[in-house]
């Protein structure tokens, strides 16, 4: 069994401690707690392991938020993955930070990122992890508060919060997705 796991950010060094690039930096401490690197592939940074049984590809879209569609609907089609198995994992500025929430399916939710693969995938049936960055920003202020960097605050408490969604990646492969929400959201 094979699954994608793509996590939305933005490339560049201005956009890496932004809140935007939580997908980046979840998938980032998936590299890290097995042990594996990222390739510069085309649409994006790759990377592949092994867990029970089970491959993951692991992709870091380099198409900008607003295209992640391209680059997740190239890396399904390249190593033959099924819709069901893609695990998008993004930011949310409806949940407090650090508040994981799995969903089988769903709406954009106004995201870039979700909407541009669900238009090029044409359907919103494929699971996300979404990864709370809270909605602490004045109205009107929002494309700062995303592209903002994280606070010292933020910043302490992240390792524990990604520990808790590599975890959540892992059972998503191994347990399913009806599973995982139960095991995982709001944890």
């Amino acid at each position: 069994m094979k699954y994608l796991i793509a996590g939305l950010g933005n490339f560049g060094e201005k956009y890496s401690n932004t809140r935007h690039n939580i997908g980046f930096r979840v998938l980032d401490a998936v590299g890290e707690a097995f042990g594996v690197s990222f390739d510069d592939k085309r649409y994006g940074f790759v990377s592949k392991l092994r867990h029970k049984s089970r491959i993951f590809v692991l992709l870091k879209p380099t198409t900008y938020m607003n295209r992640s569609g391209r680059a997740v609907n190239y890396w399904l089609k390249k190593e033959k993955i099924p819709v069901e198995n893609l695990l998008v994992v993004v930011d949310d500025i409806a949940l407090p930070f650090g508040t994981i929430r799995i969903r089988p399916r769903g709406g954009d939710g106004g995201h870039n990122g979700l909407y541009s693969i669900s238009q090029i995938l044409g359907t919103h049936e494929y699971a996300r992890l979404r990864f709370g960055i809270g909605g602490e920003f004045q109205h009107g202020s929002q494309v700062n508060y995303v592209l903002g960097e994280l606070t010292e605050e933020e910043l302490e408490v992240l390792p524990e919060r990604t520990e808790k969604a590599v975890e959540a990646i892992k059972s998503f492969g191994t347990l399913g997705v009806e599973r995982t929400m139960t095991l995982y959201n709001n944890k």
